[in-house]
């Protein structure tokens, strides 16, 4: 095992013991090179491997934090391989969105936490209903800092979200944090995705990040039951 990923191993077990504040930036390269005996080179290099976990992120010069969201209840996230969106993932279908809500508001709590952001940054908070070749798919809650995600508008939410943020706002999008649940059918459900009381609903809650670990998207995605499959791939390194 290289020096670097030696250094990302232990930091990352620091990070799930507590040993860092999550509400403080963590030692700085300089410091943790020091302690470490090896070059800021490799220091850095061991912190994108964290980075890019979304387990840290970097907030230009005030320092690199822990995301929140990745340490919730002690545990820590694994990292999705396909964060593609639907519009990339159904290539070739006819992909179509109904706006059921799209408004900016100030977040409560808990989205404040799973973005990193505090209460006082207004985030756009959107529910849209995605129609695959004309039929109902997935209900889609989602939640982006305006700070972040700028200049989103219904023309962008007829299309795809994911598209703009890398076609438009030239940012990169490096992965997920997901947890996937079975649920019961809410109001909306049954309205909208055209469920039944007794048919079972896949809820997927998704934070995502971008490639400085910063996270621009805290969701909640409820599929049809009878129109998804979810497939992991683990990989030994």
């Amino acid at each position: 095992m290289s020096k670097y990923e030696q250094i990302s191993n232990e930091i990352r077990n620091r990070i799930r013991k507590g040993i860092y504040s999550p509400d403080e930036p963590i030692p700085d390269e300089l410091s943790l090179s020091q302690e470490f005996g090896c070059s800021r080179m490799t220091m850095k290099r061991a912190l994108d491997v964290l980075v890019s976990e979304g387990l840290l992120y970097r907030k230009r010069g005030h320092g690199t934090f822990i995301v929140k969201s990745a340490i919730l209840n002690g545990q820590v996230n694994v990292v999705s391989n396909e964060t593609l969106g639907l519009t990339n993932l159904l290539k070739g279908r006819k992909i179509t969105s109904k706006i059921i809500t799209f408004e900016v508001l100030f977040p409560p709590e808990e989205v404040a936490v799973h973005l990193s952001i505090d209460m006082n940054t207004p985030v756009y908070h959107l529910i849209r209903l995605r129609n695959v070749d004309g039929e109902p798919y997935v209900i889609e809650r989602t939640y982006m800092p305006t700070n972040l995600i700028t200049g989103l508008n219904e023309d962008v939410l007829h299309s795809s979200i994911y598209n703009y943020i890398t076609h438009q706002l030239g940012l990169t999008i490096a992965g997920s944090h997901r947890k996937i649940r079975a649920a019961k059918p809410n109001e909306l459900d049954q309205i909208y995705l055209q469920c039944a009381l007794d048919d079972p609903v896949l809820e997927v809650e998704q934070v995502g990040f971008l490639n400085n670990g910063m996270p621009f998207e805290y969701s909640f995605s409820r599929h049809r039951y009878d129109k998804f499959v979810f497939t992991t791939v683990n990989i030994r390194r």
